[in-house]
């Protein structure tokens, strides 16, 4: 009899609490026997994933948030052991970008079909990332949104938004020397934002990316200066009616070196707070993450 399948579920992740309760029957009906381990913070993901390592498994599912899986696919990289992919998390971008369903029970059947994929992560100095790194404005964002959680108890989404508001009003840029594939670029910007493989920046699917595996980084500077601008930027974000030509100086890259004034600079790694040395190197690492996605649809016949 196969050993059990080790789920490790972030338990503080924002998600619906009955989707715990329901993982085991999903599973079962999917005819697979899983180990259930709830966690409370990044530091116990790290340690369930380590002790499951052990075990030499095939497969290790983590439940929870871009945060959760980032710590989570930091130990699995180079591994052979296939990442599984349970969206508990309150934006889910990577399982998006992947195609996992949302919904667990549709997510529970992809992990029971265990077709997989060979993806790659990006890095920042010693720090892995699955979506993206950005520093300026968003690091920013993200700290004043957790004060607002924690302090006020405000939701994710009005925290949200009273940090942007707290954020504009501080008129936040940073001057960088960017070293792109050994060209020089000097910005005064309000961020410099990286990606794992190319973002689409307009249109409807603003925000997400339709391959995974394409080897490179894809680096967007904002060209906007003022608070004026940063709040037509944001507006037309919003609209989805972004101008990659004005309003970013946007290119794909294998290596990217970030200089700035500050010896240490403050780094959102998948929406995780991190405080880097510079300079910041940035480089894509091929095909190093193996993760279970839905199976491909046959191409329809013409």
């Amino acid at each position: 009899m196969a050993p059990p399948v080790c789920v490790i579920i972030n338990a503080s992740a924002h998600s619906d609490a009955a989707a715990h309760v329901e993982l085991n029957r999903f599973f079962d009906a999917a005819g697979i026997q899983i180990e259930i381990k709830l966690t409370t913070s990044a530091k116990n993901v790290l340690e369930e994933v380590s002790a499951a390592i052990l075990r030499e498994p095939s497969t290790i599912i983590v439940g929870g948030g871009d945060g959760t899986l980032n710590a989570a696919a930091g130990l699995l990289i180079g591994s052979g052991i296939a990442l599984g992919v349970l969206p508990l998390g309150t934006f889910n971008h990577f399982a998006k970008d992947l195609h996992v369903p949302l919904d667990i029970e549709s997510a529970v059947g992809t992990i029971a079909e265990g077709y997989c994929s060979q993806v790659d992560v990006g890095a920042v100095n010693d720090h892995f990332f699955l979506n993206n790194a950005s520093l300026g404005i968003y690091p920013q964002l993200v700290e004043t949104r957790h004060l607002q959680q924690q302090r006020l108890g405000r939701g994710k989404w009005p925290a949200s938004i009273w940090a942007a508001l707290a954020v504009l009003r501080r008129y936040p840029f940073v001057e960088v020397l960017l070293n792109i594939d050994g060209k020089w670029l000097a910005r005064r910007t309000p961020f410099v934002f990286v990606g794992n493989n190319r973002y689409e920046m307009q249109g409807f699917r603003i925000g997400a990316r339709a391959r995974l595996d394409r080897g490179e980084l894809s680096l967007y500077v904002a060209n906007r200066t003022g608070r004026l601008g940063l709040v037509r930027l944001a507006l037309r974000a919003l609209f989805r009616r972004l101008d990659q030509a004005r309003d970013f100086d946007t290119v794909c890259a294998k290596h990217i070196e970030v200089q700035a004034r500050r010896k240490h600079v403050h780094v959102a790694t998948d929406g995780e707070i991190r405080i880097v040395e510079t300079p910041l190197r940035f480089r894509v690492m091929p095909g190093v993450l193996k993760v279970i996605v839905p199976k491909p649809q046959p191409a329809a016949s013409g």
